[in-house]
């Protein structure tokens, strides 16, 4: 009987004890940030067929939940899980699949056991898809994009610090009202004017402006903040977009004729970006048939093929007598996406210009 009554006793404690420690681990649990990781594909989740091939390889391989299992030290900085949104390499990202990330993401961040979102993406079109994000999502908790310049398979392969780093800013509470950020190479840059300039380098991501601070060793340092018009600010809600009216690039050089640009209206631009030479100039030959195209209801926004700097309105170009709109200081690709999100608004090329002074 004694016996009996001392094992129920030493039971009864241990269950006690048990309870307590998963309460105490639940609690502990709970101290931590909520990170998603939606992962779309890319470098970052690529193969080679050797540990020298870092330029030569297959991207798109390496499933969400293998990329988490590959950073163990991800759950010391929060509670991480994912979701395979797609698992394509970044060149084939067309309006359709921003359009669906950015519906999950703001999804998401809409979710009060959500802190932060960190989305895995490949390299080439990195930049387009984090302005996008920049520009729809309504929200001011962390969104970080990464990716890798190097598959996992590679030699010094960035990916896996690049992730390490991207769920610590993601959870870092001072990175929240940033809009969304890009972490690369210790780097921390704004989705805004984050751009790839080199291809076969681990530093490829950089900023005219800067970047916005560095992480290292997983402490964040802030050193500027955006001051454009971003997320929480932003008159554009993916939430009440479901498609982009068809915007193309034209890139200018010498000797440029009118093909492209009268193809591109022939399939129905509502715009055309004039990726030009220097300040966006315009070859004279060109000229009448920018203007040709304007007066049959296509924008007609100067952009520049250089890497840096911006364009000046009136400058190089009548833009006011010729009712041209001017990219600023964004690239091509980046003049895209925002103007295909302005003619959502307007088409109205003062509201239009205000839009590219703004964002």
């Amino acid at each position: 009987m004694q016996q009996k009554s001392s094992c129920k006793r030493i039971l009864t404690h241990l269950l006690a004890g048990g309870a307590a420690l998963a309460l105490s681990l639940t609690s502990w649990a709970a101290d931590k940030p909520n990170v998603v990781i939606v992962a779309t594909g890319g470098t970052i989740a690529g193969a080679g067929a050797t540990a020298a091939n870092s330029a030569t390889y297959q991207a798109a391989k390496v499933p969400v939940d293998k990329l988490i299992a590959g950073v163990p030290e991800l759950k010391d900085v929060a509670n991480v899980r994912g979701e395979q949104v797609f698992q394509i390499a970044s060149e084939s990202f067309t309006n359709a699949h921003l359009l669906t990330l950015a519906k999950r993401v703001s999804a998401l961040a809409k979710q009060a056991d959500v802190d932060g979102i960190v989305v895995t993406h490949g390299t080439d079109t990195l930049e387009e898809t984090s302005f996008f994000l920049n520009l729809t999502v309504h929200t001011d908790k962390p969104i970080v994009v990464v990716g890798s310049m190097r598959p996992g398979s590679a030699m010094s392969a960035d990916g896996m610090l690049n992730l390490y780093n991207a769920v610590n800013v993601a959870a870092a509470k001072d990175a929240k009202g940033k809009g969304v950020l890009v972490s690369m190479n210790d780097d921390i840059l704004s989705g805004r004017d984050a751009s790839k300039m080199v291809n076969i380098k681990t530093s490829a991501f950089s900023s005219q402006w800067g970047p916005l601070g560095s992480i290292v060793e997983g402490k964040a340092y802030w050193f500027r903040a955006p001051v454009k018009r971003h997320t929480m600010n932003s008159e554009f809600d993916i939430d009440k977009i479901d498609s982009l009216p068809p915007v193309e690039i034209a890139y200018a050089y010498g000797n440029v004729g009118p093909a492209a640009h009268d193809a591109f209206a022939k399939t129905g631009a509502k715009a055309i970006i004039n990726a030009g030479t220097g300040n966006g100039s315009v070859g004279n030959a060109m000229v009448p048939e920018l203007q040709r195209l304007r007066t049959q209801g296509v924008i007609i926004v100067r952009a520049s093929r250089v890497p840096d700097g911006f364009v000046l309105r009136n400058s190089e170009q009548p833009d006011d007598k010729y009712d041209w709109v001017v990219a600023h200081d964004h690239k091509p690709q980046k003049a895209r996406l925002l103007a295909a999100l302005a003619l959502t608004k307007t088409s109205n090329t003062k509201e239009l210009q205000r839009i590219f002074w703004e964002y």
